[in-house]
């Protein structure tokens, strides 16, 4: 039996049941991510089973594909007749017009200019892009969207959900009215130049005797916070511990190679940053994976790096191995894709997905017409 990729915690004892029902995590890993997600959603819409998900966790730039979905989750039909009349307008669309513009740079240099944080930089970008002042309260009922950051003051993960956000060891503020806009900033901060944000609390606010060991100011007057995947790279504790099936799509980077590392401290420090990051993820990875063939869950594992062969489908789109890895080095930043490259990314998305989906989880599933950009491949 391997080892779970997720821990226990104090609170969780006695263990709650695993309930039958499905979760997806989506990870980080800047627009890269985000719009490799967007093909991801695309495919799980179509076959019918984003519908029936129960919760969607999210980190960093997987928190703004999932957000964006959870605030426009009422307007959309499920109908596959009526894709490009509701699903690609009032989903795709947004984002990928958020793709095709910087924001990092511009956060940086003007949060190094003029008064404020980079992070609040950040989320002011994201609200006038995408959200438009929308709350926590915004997001819908029907299925439950976790967007996750990282404590900086107590080492743990923050959730932002609708019925509270919470610090296992701080507490929770139930009925949150923080803004969706500064809860994917925070997820999003990436340290060190994003990192951190900064959220303002009310210690009165928080539910009397739900924090383990530190509830109390200042741990309940302010919340430092940064990149979700700093603590869970893949979003994959929230939905681990509450579903049986357990989708996971991972959109993240590798670290390459150097020949002469640099020795100044923030290089240094950023390739050391990396190397953490690096080894989390490829445990979590082999973890789960081994708990598929172990069968303590069911569900699917794919990645930005998956060579779709692997799947052995003899009708899987074509997306050449040589090609798909190059899509998978675009840098993890929130600098602009263009168009074609965006679309390569959907494509490769919405294709391995369904080479997962139909290979694990549903092999009866209609395999797709073509990708959503047909002139655009991979």
């Amino acid at each position: 039996m391997p080892e779970e990729p997720v821990d226990g915690l104090p609170p969780d004892a006695p263990a709650k049941p695993i309930a039958e029902g499905t979760g997806l995590c989506l990870s980080g890993g800047g627009y890269r991510a985000m719009v490799f997600h967007i093909g991801v959603v695309w495919r799980l819409y179509e076959t019918g089973i984003l519908k029936e998900i129960k919760r969607i966790s999210s980190v960093s730039g997987g928190s703004i594909t999932a957000v964006l979905l959870g605030l426009k989750w009422g307007k959309l039909s499920f109908d596959t007749a009526r894709l490009q009349q509701d699903f690609v307008p009032e989903f795709v669309t947004p984002i990928r017009a958020l793709a095709g513009t910087t924001i990092d740079a511009e956060s940086i240099i003007f949060g190094l200019a003029l008064p404020g944080r980079i992070s609040d930089r950040l989320s002011a970008a994201y609200d006038e892009h995408l959200f438009g002042g929308a709350t926590l309260q915004d997001l819908p009922d029907a299925l439950r969207f976790v967007i996750n950051a990282t404590s900086v003051q107590s080492g743990v993960l923050w959730r932002f959900m609708k019925p509270y956000m919470r610090d296992y060891r701080v507490g929770e503020v139930k009925n949150p009215r923080v803004k969706l806009a500064d809860a994917v900033a925070a997820s999003s901060a990436f340290p060190p130049v994003l990192s951190p944000f900064e959220l303002k609390l009310d210690p009165q606010a928080f539910t009397p005797g739900s924090g383990h060991d530190l509830q109390r100011p200042p741990f309940t007057s302010k919340a430092v916070l940064t990149d979700g995947g700093v603590y869970d790279n893949l979003g994959l504790e929230t939905v681990w511990k509450r579903y049986q099936t357990v989708l996971v799509s991972d959109a993240g980077g590798q670290m390459q190679p150097e020949e002469e590392p640099k020795g100044d401290w923030a290089r240094h420090s950023y390739r050391v940053l990396t190397m953490v990051d690096n080894q989390v993820r490829a445990l979590r990875k082999r973890q789960l994976i081994g708990s598929y063939i172990a069968k303590q869950r069911t569900g699917a594992y794919w990645g930005i790096r998956s060579d779709i062969a692997n799947y052995q489908l003899a009708d899987a789109l074509p997306c050449p191995e040589k090609r798909t890895l190059a899509l998978a080095e675009t840098p993890t930043r929130l600098k602009r894709l263009d168009d074609t490259l965006q679309e390569r990314l959907i494509n490769w998305g919405y294709a391995i997905c369904d080479a997962a989906l139909r290979k694990h989880v549903n092999p009866e599933l209609n395999k797709p017409a073509d990708f959503p950009y047909p002139a655009a491949g991979v």
